[in-house]
């Protein structure tokens, strides 16, 4: 069954959450996302790439658990990173200096740096098909020799929809086996995320495949 409504929320947090999803499934997805890291092998020391992190709903307890300055979020939408920072400010974790980026697409982001593991949390399932190409152009330049990048896509035929200014897409696997080779990555499929531990009540969500990639 799909999850009730946190009765705690006051109308602030409501319109927060709502950037990101669906307000009352906001624990969720955020214990989702560090449990699943962790469970493919996160580490402490790990430098870890968050695109498309949001306003920190799974970021605050990736910062938390990783030692100080190993987390880096970007984000297209300026005013969303904002809320963002207010939430790292109200977590208390300003001291691990972690790196928040917002640009209006990937070639605005300048890290300087390569990381163990990036991770697109419901990200490419809003990537227009040449957007989707220069995110995985991004990733190839940022991952690290034995790194691996991991993100969550709708696999299953669909009808393309909408999601606030974005779009919902829908390709098969072949698509992202395509986009791997060039660029010299290898595709593994973890999942479907029901069974990884995300369970929602909303099928589109549940039903959505994890893909891992690491280079070739």
């Amino acid at each position: 069954m799909e999850q009730k409504m946190n009765p705690s929320f006051n109308p602030s947090q409501k319109k927060k959450y709502a950037l990101v999803g669906p307000p009352h499934l906001w624990k969720m997805k955020r214990d989702f996302q560090i449990t699943f890291l962790k469970n493919q092998g996160l580490k402490k020391t790990n430098k870890l790439l968050d695109i498309g992190c949001g306003v920190l709903r799974g970021g605050i307890p990736i910062i938390e658990y990783l030692d100080k300055g190993n987390y880096y979020g970007t984000e297209v939408r300026e005013e969303v990173l904002a809320e963002g920072k207010k939430e790292l400010k109200a977590h208390h974790l300003e001291h691990k200096t972690p790196t928040l980026i917002s640009g209006a697409g990937f070639n605005d982001f300048n890290l300087n740096s390569t990381f163990d593991i990036i991770f697109a949390f419901s990200v490419l399932i809003h990537l227009e098909d040449e957007i989707a190409k220069s995110c995985f152009d991004f990733v190839r330049k940022q991952l690290s020799e034995n790194g691996v990048f991991f993100a969550n896509v709708n696999i299953m035929p669909h009808q393309d929809g909408n999601w606030l200014e974005f779009p919902v897409v829908f390709r098969p696997l072949e698509f992202y086996e395509d986009l791997a080779t060039q660029n010299g990555l290898m595709l593994k499929v973890l999942g479907r995320l029901d069974d990884l531990g995300h369970v929602s009540g909303m099928k589109l969500a549940d039903t959505q495949v994890m893909l891992e990639f690491k280079k070739a």
